[in-house]
C-alpha cells in the first residue's frame, strides 16, 4: 500500500511535528508512507473566501502531483473536506459554465483516495488500538469539518479511548463551533473570539490536561486563547497522542 501524506499548509508551516507523528504512526503501523515534494495548498482559503477560479490550478495541481498513489492521507478534516467536498462541488460549476474535462477528472481522481487521519486509521487499516500509551487526562473537540462534512462520527474518540493511560473526559457543548472557520475569523474577530472563549471555559471545566483535537487550524484557535489565558489545559493533535508509547512517551 503506497500512501501519500497531505501535510497541510498550516502543519507545514506552524504544526510541523503533526506531520512528523502522522508519518511514523503510520510506518510502525506498516504503511509505506510517501511525501510528494510537489504539494502546496489544496484551495480552501481562495475558495472559502469566493475565489472559486483561482481555486482551479490548485485542484489540478493536486491530482497531477498526488496521482499514482492508492490513499491520500492528511491530518486535517477541513482540508480532506476542502478535496472531498468542495473539489466535485468546483468542478460541477465548471461544467455548467461550458466544461472543463481536466478538472472534472482531477475531482474525480481525488475525492475517492483523500482521507483524514483517523478514518484513515479505522476505515482502510481496520486499526482501533495502535499501541499507544499517554498517561494524561484529555477531552475531545471535534471540529466542523470532520464532524459535519466527513461524518468523522466517534472515530477519533474511539482511538483515543484505546490508549492507554489516557482518561477521555465529555467536553460540553462538544459539537458547538470553536469560532475559527478560516478567514471567519478574520472577518468576524469578535464573534470568532467569543466563540473560543466558550469552548475554552468548557475545556477548563472538564480539568482535562489536554485538549485534543483532529485539526490544527481549530487548536491553534483554541489554544492560542488557552494559552492567553495562562490555563493549565494545552492543545494537541490527536496525531501526536497515538504516536506515543511506553517506550517513547516524550516523541
Amino acid at each position: 500500500m503506497r500512501v501519500a501524506l497531505f501535510v497541510t499548509c498550516v502543519n507545514d508551516a506552524v504544526y510541523p511535528a503533526t506531520g512528523i507523528a502522522t508519518v511514523k504512526l503510520l510506518e510502525r503501523l506498516g504503511v509505506e508512507v510517501h511525501f510528494p515534494p510537489g504539494q502546496t495548498c489544496c484551495g480552501q482559503p481562495m475558495f472559502n473566501t469566493g475565489y472559486r477560479h483561482e481555486t482551479e490550478p490548485l485542484v489540478r495541481r493536486m491530482a497531477r502531483v498526488f496521482a499514482g498513489y492508492d490513499h491520500i492521507v492528511t491530518p486535517s478534516g477541513s482540508c480532506a473536506a476542502m478535496i472531498r467536498d468542495n473539489y466535485p462541488r468546483i468542478a460541477r460549476k465548471a461544467a455548467a459554465e461550458g466544461g472543463d474535462p481536466e478538472l472534472t477528472e482531477a475531482a474525480e481522481a481525488l475525492a475517492p483516495r483523500t482521507y483524514e487521519l483517523t478514518e484513515f486509521l479505522v476505515d482502510v487499516l481496520g486499526v482501533i488500538d495502535v499501541g499507544a500509551f499517554f498517561p494524561h487526562t484529555v477531552t475531545y473537540h471535534p471540529s466542523c469539518h470532520g464532524a459535519r462534512l466527513l461524518g468523522l462520527g466517534d472515530r477519533p474518540r474511539r482511538l483515543l479511548a484505546a490508549v492507554k493511560g489516557l482518561e477521555l473526559r465529555e467536553l460540553p457543548g462538544a459539537e458547538e463551533c470553536c469560532g475559527f472557520g478560516g478567514t471567519f475569523a478574520l472577518k468576524n474577530p469578535d464573534v470568532s473570539a467569543a466563540m473560543g472563549t466558550d469552548k475554552v471555559r468548557n475545556a477548563l471545566a472538564t480539568g482535562a490536561d489536554v485538549l485534543c483535537g483532529a485539526d490544527n487550524s481549530c487548536l491553534m484557535h483554541i489554544g492560542g486563547i488557552l494559552h492567553r489565558q495562562d490555563a493549565p489545559t494545552r492543545a494537541l493533535h490527536i496525531a501526536e497522542i497515538l504516536l506515543r508509547t511506553e517506550a517513547e512517551p516524550h516523541v
